[in-house]
C-alpha cells in the first residue's frame, strides 16, 4: 500500500493507492468525521476491492484523519471537496475512476459526477438516499456541540454522539463543525436527472438520515438500489451484502 499527501487548494491531503497500477479505478470517499481508515480500511473495503481484482484510492477529507485542518467553514463546500478527489487522481495520473462515496462523501461523489463527468466511470451512493435533495434534518446542533467547552454542556441527543465520537477519535472539533456548516449543500431534481452514469445507492433498512434510496434513483437516468436489511446508517458501511453488491456492480 502506497501512502502519502498530495497538495490541493493549498492544502497537504492524506491518501492511500493500493492494488495493480493497470486495474480500473475505484476512489473512495469517506464520511463526515471520519477517515479513510474508519471508513474503508478497518471495515475491510480496500482489501475486498484490491483482492476483487481493482486498483483502490482514497483520501482523507479536508478537516480529517491525516489532512490539514482549516477552520474557515468556506473551505469546506462539496464542490471544494470534489476538487480534491479529482486533484488526488491528478495526483496519481488517473484519468477515469468510479467514485464510491459514503454518506458526505456519497454527496461530493454525486457533485463530481456533475462536474466532471468524463473522469467518473460509476458512482457508488452509500448511506445517502433522498436525502441529497431534501436535506437531511438540522444539523446546526452538531456544530455547535462540536463547539461546546465539553461533552457535559452538550444536550440534543445527536450533537452528544457526534461529539462523543469526535472526542473518541480526537478530532479537530472545530474543523469539524466548519466542515458541517458548508457540507451540507444539496443537489435539485433536475441536478441529480444529469447523472448519467450507472448508480448503484446502497441504504441501510434502519437508516434514519440517509433518506429512502428509491426516490432518489427514480430521479437518475440509470441508477439501481440495494436495500442493506437490518442496518443503521453507522453499521450499513462494512456489512457484507454491501461488499458483495458493490463487487458484482463493478463488473457488469
Amino acid at each position: 500500500m502506497t501512502k502519502g499527501h498530495f497538495t490541493n487548494d493549498g492544502l497537504s491531503l492524506a491518501f492511500l493507492d493500493e492494488g495493480d497500477s493497470q486495474a480500473p479505478v475505484v476512489l473512495l470517499v469517506h464520511g463526515f468525521a471520519s477517515s479513510m481508515r474508519v471508513n474503508w480500511i478497518e471495515p475491510g473495503w480496500v482489501k475486498t476491492l484490491t483482492e476483487a481484482g481493482f486498483r483502490v484510492a482514497a483520501l482523507d477529507h479536508r478537516g480529517h484523519g491525516g489532512s490539514d485542518k482549516p477552520h474557515d467553514p468556506s473551505l469546506y463546500t462539496p464542490q471544494k471537496m470534489a476538487s480534491d478527489c479529482f486533484a488526488l487522481l491528478d495526483h496519481l495520473d488517473v484519468a477515469l475512476a468510479t467514485f464510491f462515496g459514503y454518506s458526505m462523501g456519497a454527496r461530493v461523489s454525486a457533485f463530481a459526477a456533475l462536474a466532471e463527468p468524463a473522469r467518473v466511470e460509476r458512482v457508488i451512493l452509500g448511506g445517502l438516499g433522498i436525502a441529497l435533495v431534501e436535506g437531511t434534518g438540522d444539523w446546526d446542533p452538531i456544530a455547535a456541540a462540536l463547539r461546546a467547552p465539553s461533552l457535559d454542556d452538550v444536550s440534543d441527543p445527536k450533537g452528544r454522539m457526534f461529539r462523543a465520537f469526535a472526542d473518541k477519535t480526537k478530532s479537530d472539533r472545530l474543523a469539524l463543525a466548519a466542515c458541517i456548516e458548508t457540507s451540507r449543500d444539496e443537489l435539485s431534481e433536475a441536478d441529480v436527472g444529469r447523472i448519467v452514469q450507472k448508480v448503484l445507492i446502497g441504504v441501510g433498512t434502519e437508516d434514519e438520515i440517509a433518506g429512502a434510496p428509491e426516490p432518489l434513483a427514480a430521479l437518475m437516468p440509470d441508477a439501481e438500489v440495494l436495500a442493506i436489511e437490518g442496518r443503521d446508517h453507522m453499521l450499513s458501511v462494512g456489512d457484507r451484502r454491501f461488499k458483495q453488491r458493490v463487487a458484482e456492480f463493478l463488473r457488469q
